[in-house]
């Protein structure tokens, strides 16, 4: 008997094709899905602050009370969009494989971000890239930017920002890589802990799902997840950290990690490389010798 599998989303553009992904990936195993299309509390506010209405858990937050209703089977999510601590009861079952990871630039007239005259206003979502635009250029203003992907760039087509930036596998999953200028360096520019991978949260175990599991991908995603989680429950939407693994073999993994306050006045930086428990503790060690601790204090 072919097992029928729901899938939980939102309802933005972008999580319905991630959704679709998934149903495609599982028709591969024999299984027959649905898609369930939420709206959560993120996509219902996007007139103020994702940290002053909840963080960006207010994207998941309904999804995983649908999983616990039974109204669900799983739950597709961008993975960076996932607190760091879930709920016991769930479980991030499955990655798909990991898109690119980067950082686009976005600019109407195709400036380089280096040619811009100070003063110059980049419309940015995330904390991390805040702080990573400010540590490199001081003399822009960085400014909040909310919405899907086509909200953003129309903002940026009509000139409310000089600039903006966003996720390259976004971009490329919704077909819109022309608007690119160009693409930040993971040197220049580090990405959130387990961007560009799709991850699947269940509330009980489904076998087919991790017959779909991408495993580089996974290992990825733990390691990186795994820096933000021994900070416990003292990362909050404020905070700005951007951590990233790569993959060496099944066992090493090669992790870099930044760290700052909210306006990029103290940096820190962290890398490591070697067996997988080993990186993550050491990066982690590194971070907080720093004063990573303290920098979380003053993040808001």
């Amino acid at each position: 008997m072919t097992e029928r599998v729901r899938i939980g989303t939102r309802g933005s553009e972008l999580a319905l094709w991630q959704a679709n992904d998934v149903a495609r990936r599982l028709a591969t195993v024999g299984c027959e899905t649905e898609i369930v299309t939420i709206r959560t509390t993120g996509d219902r506010r996007t007139d103020v602050s994702l940290a002053s209405i909840g963080g960006k858990g207010l994207f998941i937050k309904e999804l995983e009370e649908a999983l616990e209703r039974g109204a669900i089977d799983i739950a597709v999510h961008s993975l960076k969009d996932v607190p760091s601590i879930v709920p016991e009861q769930f479980s991030l079952a499955a990655f798909l494989e990991r898109a690119d990871p980067r950082d686009a630039w976005l600019q109407r007239d195709g400036t380089p971000l280096t040619a811009l005259p100070a003063g110059a206003v980049v419309g940015t979502s995330a904390p991390r890239r805040r702080a990573q635009l400010l540590a490199r250029h001081a003399n822009l203003k960085i400014e909040s930017i909310r919405g899907n992907v086509d909200t953003r760039l129309k903002k940026m087509r009509s000139g409310a920002f000089d600039g903006i930036v966003l996720a390259a596998a976004g971009l490329a999953r919704l077909g819109r890589t022309s608007e690119v200028t160009s693409m930040f360096a993971v040197e220049e520019m580090l990405p959130a802990a387990g961007q560009g991978i799709v991850a699947i949260e269940t509330l009980r175990e489904i076998e087919l799902v991790r017959r779909i599991n991408h495993r580089p991908s996974e290992i990825a995603a733990l390691c990186e997840r795994g820096v933000l989680q021994a900070f416990g429950e003292r990362l909050d939407c404020y905070s700005c950290i951007a951590v990233h693994a790569t993959v060496l073999s099944e066992h090493e993994v090669s992790i870099r990690a930044f760290m700052s306050d909210y306006d990029a006045t103290r940096v820190i930086r962290a890398a490591a490389t070697g067996e997988r428990g080993r990186a993550v503790g050491e990066v982690a060690e590194q971070l907080m010798r720093q004063g990573a601790v303290e920098l979380l204090g003053v993040s808001a």
